[in-house]
């Protein structure tokens, strides 16, 4: 074990150079979550570099807008359950943000589009199984899932229940999403939805016809008090009304209103429950001649923390302590992530594995280089290790 670990640290370190060029590379190929075509670029790109170490590769389509999804396999004829590696492939910065070849290295940190969020995770990948190769490892079979359509929800796609059904049978997945500085993992994250709630009522001159008029944003304010009162903290939901629109000008009775919810949650049983008291709250009428209609735009499931994951997290965290990659602290999170749809897969997952860094999803964005190499090495060691994991 020993030498063989010594192998990898080795081909690792005299890989930085190779490693750091392809990122550079990866993230200069931008690739917005709305603009399939340039997502697919990217999937493209990555099933070359990992056929190149053997894995058999596909590009399968989850829906006509949206970006493909990457399933590869490494050593399937293998007898032991695989090593799942997840993730996706799209960023949330439109083409052009950064302006042209925005990938570059300041002080030790990376900066460009999806660095950090979380095109670094997938290099990472990448040199774990190029790393495992340069030994003939041979004990497992490894997989990657990287979605094109994380970062809007998977919404009108199949992509969700695509991860859910090549996640099956791992017996442990790396979640290779934004590392956090502070070397904790991920144990669990809250599910989201996304609700658009419109009022219609009648539209009335407020000085000359003001009985005449049904006004659809005073209905929805009785309704915004309502759900905003859905908020339980205790057990982990939150309901909150960030948006809203309505009227045309101050001397008309409005003749309409909308608004945009965000609803997150702990547990997958409060999902349905949120919806059903929402569209309650929807089908009461307040003001006489108003109507309400609703719709959940989108949806992510929440990463739930299990006996599993905790086991699983026990185990990384020994192995991490035991090879000089420190201790490793736990943590749940707000956003959401496609670890969710691993553990409902039944595969224990940790999530948060990429290179470390912040401000993911902001112009700020950066990653730790030398973070790169460290995770490269702790998953190495890991995976080496698992046959201490039961």
């Amino acid at each position: 074990m020993e030498n063989s670990l010594n192998q990898i640290y080795k081909y690792i370190d005299d890989s930085k150079d190779e490693m750091i060029a392809l990122w550079r590379d990866i993230v200069n190929l931008e690739s917005y979550a709305r603009e399939r075509n340039n997502v697919n670029i990217v999937a493209q790109r990555l099933k070359e570099e990992f056929e190149k170490e053997g894995l058999s590769c596909r590009l399968v389509d989850v829906g006509e807008e949206n970006g493909v999804t990457l399933v590869g396999e490494l050593g399937s004829d293998r007898e032991n359950k695989p090593v799942i590696f997840s993730g996706h492939m799209d960023t949330v910065f439109p083409t052009g943000t950064f302006g042209d070849k925005p990938f570059r290295i300041e002080e030790g940190k990376a900066y460009g589009p999806g660095v950090l969020d979380m095109k670094g995770g997938i290099i990472i990948s990448l040199y774990v199984i190029k790393a495992l190769n340069k030994i003939n490892y041979n004990e497992r079979p490894i997989k990657i899932i990287y979605s094109g359509d994380e970062e809007i929800g998977h919404v009108n796609s199949k992509g969700a229940e695509i991860i859910v059904n090549e996640a099956k049978g791992g017996i442990c997945a790396f979640n290779m999403e934004t590392g956090l500085v502070d070397n904790y993992l991920c144990v669990g994250r809250k599910g989201r939805m996304e609700c658009h709630v419109t009022v219609d009522g009648v539209e009335a001159h407020a000085g000359n016809d003001f009985s005449s008029g049904k006004n659809a944003i005073a209905e929805m304010a009785l309704k915004v008090i309502e759900i905003q009162k859905l908020t339980d903290l205790e057990s982990g939901i939150t309901v909150s009304v960030g948006k809203i629109n309505g009227g045309t000008v101050s001397n008309a009775i409005p003749a309409q209103c909308t608004i945009e919810i965000d609803i997150r949650f702990d547990k997958m049983s409060d999902m349905d429950i949120v919806k059903e008291k929402i569209q309650d709250i929807c089908k009461k009428t307040h003001i006489e001649g108003t109507s309400t209609k609703y719709e959940i735009v989108s949806s992510m499931a929440a990463y739930e923390t299990t006996e599993d994951v905790m086991k699983y997290y026990n185990f990384v965290n020994e192995v991490s302590k035991k090879y000089g990659f420190g201790e490793m602290g736990y943590k749940r999170l707000g956003g959401s992530s496609d670890a969710s749809y691993i553990t409902i897969a039944k595969t224990p997952v940790l999530c948060s594995f990429g290179v470390q860094g912040q401000w993911n999803h902001t112009i700020k964005e950066y990653a730790l280089v030398d973070s790169l190499l460290k995770r490269t090495k702790l998953i190495s060691t890991i995976i080496m290790n698992l046959q201490k994991f039961q």
